[in-house]
């Protein structure tokens, strides 16, 4: 194999955001394959056509069809949850390759029947992977690279947070993210799971049991008129239910015996994506905001206490994570490019026949994460895992 065929179903943000990694990838990475961007799928043909400006060669409605076709070797999703279940076991089952933006389901039981499609497929050599974007984020993976060499000793204590305000204005309209039917849940599914695989990722360790509550701050919201146009902001006079949470917090136990505390809301005023982790472990310490993503903030406590302190360290040098390819040292990098750090790792497993990572066994974890922390808010009780 000399080209690597890639569908992609569903075009909006996250598909602006995938088309640009794979349009990028192949011209800044040496890439043992090259991608060839196929075709594009949405249920509107008007739309489609016109997303495929994003670069792709062809563009259907009806995702199926992509299944049959020999120019596609890989199925990239990024449509709301409610789809992600039946459109990657039915790629899988048709021999293609899946990338699946996350949470991998709406649910423990798509996860699993998801999981095991996917292991049923990697003996045949079919490749999963879910997209935990910022697991590629280079100041992240440098994290991660200074907890496995040991230079936070043994991890005590996580605070993760990831803060957002889009939805704080109570006349915001209804969109498929506030519909639990079509995405699962709400702050706690939709950004709330890429701190639980971020931190999993970062420890090398998995959450065991949580206690949690969730909040829905805003329970009806205006309806948004059919033809609203591409700002979503007129409104048809009707107002509709909120059916997820605005906010969830939780307290978590890793296996390892780290303590956590996790905070996902879209309410926090004036937090525009501010993703934030704190590790503080027996020899050392490392903090990071998504709002100034080329830094890592790292404590050694085992420096002398008369110089000790928290160093910025701009991960920007060629020997940090993926920066290579990149710009001088300095010149620092955007939120694309994590995207393009995962199509990059993803062709890469694929050519080689390896597993890539973050699997769909790693994303039905986090799936049952998010499920506990939800029975935990009903039932006020710590839940394990």
């Amino acid at each position: 194999m000399t080209t690597l065929g890639i569908a992609m179903v569903g075009h909006a943000f996250m598909g602006a955001a995938h088309s640009q990694a794979w349009r990028v990838a192949p011209r800044f990475f040496d890439l043992p394959v090259q991608p060839v961007m196929a075709v594009l799928c949405g249920r509107d043909p008007g739309r489609t056509r016109a997303a495929g400006r994003l670069g792709w060669a062809d563009a259907v409605t009806d995702w199926k069809s992509v299944l049959d076709r020999d120019d596609v070797h890989l199925v990239d999703i990024c449509t709301p949850g409610d789809t992600h279940a039946e459109i990657a076991v039915a790629a899988l089952e048709a021999g293609k390759h899946v990338l699946c933006e996350k949470p991998l389901a709406n649910s423990v039981a798509e996860a699993v029947a998801m999981a095991e499609a996917a292991a049923r497929a990697a003996e045949r050599g079919v490749r999963a992977m879910v997209g935990f974007s910022y697991r590629r984020v280079p100041a992240l993976a440098l994290a991660r690279d200074l907890v496995a060499q040991g230079r936070l000793g043994r991890v005590h204590h996580v605070r993760a947070q990831y803060l957002q305000d889009w939805i704080v204005d109570p006349a915001a309209p209804l969109s498929w993210r506030l519909d639990k039917d079509k995405a699962g849940s709400g702050a706690l599914g939709d950004i709330g799971a890429h701190i639980v695989d971020a931190t999993q990722f970062i420890l090398g360790d998995t959450i065991a049991e949580v206690t949690g509550t969730m909040e829905t701050f805003v329970p009806q919201r205006p309806v948004a008129a059919a033809h609203s146009g591409l700002s979503g902001t007129a409104v048809s006079g009707e107002t509709g239910p909120v059916t997820v949470d605005d906010a969830a917090l939780f307290l978590a136990r890793f296996a390892g015996g780290a303590l956590g505390s996790f905070e996902a809301t879209r309410f926090a005023n004036g937090r525009k994506n501010a993703l934030r982790i704190e590790v503080n472990g027996s020899a050392g310490s490392l903090a990071f905001d998504f709002e100034d993503m080329n830094v890592l903030q790292f404590f050694d406590g085992t420096e002398d206490a008369s110089v000790a302190g928290f160093r910025r360290i701009v991960v920007t040098e060629p020997q940090h994570p993926y920066v290579s390819a990149w710009w001088p040292a300095g010149h620092g990098l955007g939120y694309e490019h994590a995207f393009t750090h995962q199509a990059v790792d993803l062709v890469r497993a694929v050519a080689e026949g390896t597993d890539p990572s973050p699997s769909f066994a790693d994303g039905l974890q986090v799936q049952r994460v998010l499920a506990a922390v939800e029975t935990s808010a009903e039932s006020r009780t710590w839940q394990q895992v």
